[in-house]
């Protein structure tokens, strides 16, 4: 068959002949949840040596760089995002020696690190907010966070009706009278980011981790340091009636956020190579292009592929809209299927529609599926075909430009663990929220690596959330060599994409059929994905890899092909 020239749309300026600088462009990083990923010690928890002694696989795998999510010492309010030392590791995840050795064993196979900040909020067992509530009203110790007084004759009131993104009150009592802010859970109080003695402290922990190797950073909630709580402050609903697009919303994404970025990026430049940073940014769409400048951040996610159905026209309006939005900041598009927050995109895609009411805001995203998840019964989920469309989305994302942020286990084609027991559950959002939300541990489940055993291969003591019998079958072990499954695909994929990938481009082409997509990119690489049931005829050339058999010549339904021409 033969297909014609649509369009063509450029991600942005080609990259520098430097990649030293520039290797984040068109990455594939893998994010690791570590206290999930391989526990060495056996004591149901991933740990450094665990991430050490699974270094040979990452490499294999073929990725460019590995993304750590929180390591730090925390007690778990959050899974870890309740930071209690920004510059140092839990002792039961490793040492900083340990932390030295991982990254050394990761450099020596060219695979760059990548680790989480959380600036928004600490822990409530940082040694500052300790200081604080040993301290009096106004003292620089609290200045440091966001205490208020409280409403009412004695102060008994919270000073607002917000609501935590966790659910419950967003203001939390201490014992002289005083309330603090969190917007997330009660252990996870948020800094004063007006307070000069905050921002120095968090370009010392940057500096900390580039000293030791670090070769970029993932900004956790990189639109909320910033907010401006004047009295009177606004209620509940007077907050939710105030737009985010003019950057003077009290919360979320003010304009003067960019004024800390700014002075991040001269210390991630100080660097040779510059480090790199990308941020989690949810916000307006004209909003995005500045924290993903090269005078801010450099790069910010895009979920954008994340809550689509799969669905040819959905995914194409997603592909064009983010290659115009690299084009505006000068970075590169990032490309998002499943990660820490949100049910992975095999089960997803095996789901119903989502129903009406339930849309693609950051709630819905890392709630909605979820919700739906937890009010649907097992024999709603396809997972045959979940696992098939997904399949057919990590090829089509893998061939777009930019980088690929792939999460722990989509390599294996790994579903949501839905059926986890009330008591076994860890998540904030489900204690907050039992009945409506199940909450992120689903997708948080230590890996399979071997077919059977106490943890299938995790570790010799068990996993710290319970895994299902059906792990087995989605073990590396069962999948390592195995023709035809998704992680020979993922390596086959990760292997050609570094061999095929130049420039930044790429040229629609025209199938003849609104569920067949078609692009180009530079060198005659060109991805055909059938979103719908009926086979689809390739183009002459050669198939250099499919989500599912193409024979003869014909692309299944719900799959994708690469070919060169």
């Amino acid at each position: 068959m033969t297909l014609t020239h649509q369009t063509e749309a450029t991600a942005s300026n080609p990259a520098p002949a430097d990649d030293s600088a520039t290797w984040w462009r068109q990455a594939a990083v893998y994010q690791i949840y570590p206290r999930s990923f391989a526990d060495a010690n056996g004591d149901g928890i991933g740990d450094l040596k665990g991430i050490i002694s699974r270094v040979p696989y990452l490499a294999q795998l073929g990725i460019d760089a590995v993304w750590l999510s929180p390591f730090y010492p925390s007690a778990l309010a959050d899974g870890g995002y309740d930071v209690a030392d920004y510059r140092d590791v839990d002792p039961k995840i490793g040492t900083l020696e340990e932390f030295d050795q991982m990254v050394a064993a990761l450099h020596a196979e060219n695979i760059k690190v990548v680790v989480d900040i959380v600036p928004n909020h600490s822990s409530n067992d940082h040694v500052w907010f300790q200081e604080a509530l040993a301290a009096a009203p106004s003292s620089p110790e609290r200045e440091r966070y966001i205490f208020r007084d409280g409403k009412g004759p004695d102060g008994s009131e919270p000073p607002t009706d917000w609501q935590s993104i966790f659910g419950g009150p967003a203001w939390t009592r201490v014992e002289d009278g005083q309330w603090y802010l969190h917007l997330f859970a009660s252990e996870q109080p948020d800094f004063n980011w007006a307070n000069p003695e905050v921002r120095a402290d968090f370009l010392k922990t940057l500096r900390f981790w580039s000293d030791r190797g670090v070769d970029g950073f993932r900004i956790d909630v990189a639109h909320a340091l910033t907010k401006d709580l004047a009295d009177p402050l606004p209620s509940s609903a007077e907050l939710d009636a105030i737009p985010r697009s003019e950057g003077q919303h009290p919360i979320w994404d003010r304009d003067e956020v960019h004024d800390i970025y700014a002075e991040w990026r001269k210390v991630f430049d100080s660097y040779d190579p510059p480090r790199t940073a990308v941020a989690e940014a949810w916000v307006e769409r004209h909003r995005r292009p500045r924290y993903a400048s090269a005078e801010g951040l450099g790069q910010a996610f895009e979920f954008d592929l994340l809550t689509q159905e799969f669905d040819a026209a959905a995914f194409k309006e997603v592909v064009v809209d983010s290659l115009a939005l690299a084009s505006e900041s000068g970075s590169s598009s990032t490309w998002v299927l499943s990660n820490h927050d949100v049910v992975r995109h095999a089960t997803r895609y095996g789901l119903p529609p989502l129903p009406t009411g339930v849309g693609s805001t950051e709630a819905d995203q890392k709630q909605g599926a979820a919700w739906l998840l937890a009010g649907a019964p097992e024999d709603s989920l396809d997972r045959v075909g979940g696992e098939r469309r997904a399949r057919a989305a990590s090829l089509f994302e893998l061939a777009l430009p930019g980088s690929a942020y792939l999460y722990q286990g989509e390599e294996l084609g790994l579903h949501e663990v839905g059926d986890i027991a009330d008591e076994a559950r860890q998540d904030p959002a489900f204690f907050r929220n039992t009945g409506v939300d199940k909450g992120r541990d689903g997708c948080r489940v230590p890996l399979p690596w071997a077919r059977s055993g106490s943890s299938f291969g995790f570790g010799d003591g068990g996993a710290h959330l319970p895994q299902p019998g059906w792990f087995g079958d989605y073990s590396v072990e069962a999948e390592d060599g195995a023709a035809g499954s998704t992680l020979e695909l993922y390596r086959t994929a990760l292997r050609l994409r570094r061999e095929l990938q130049t420039g930044e481009t790429l040229e629609w082409i025209e199938t003849g059929r609104d569920d067949v997509l078609a692009f180009r990119r530079p060198g005659g690489w060109l991805t055909v994905t059938n979103f719908g049931t009926d086979g689809f005829e390739l183009p002459d050339g050669e198939v250099l890899v499919a989500s599912a058999d193409a024979a003869g010549g014909t692309l299944p339904g719900e799959s994708t092909a690469w070919l060169r021409q």
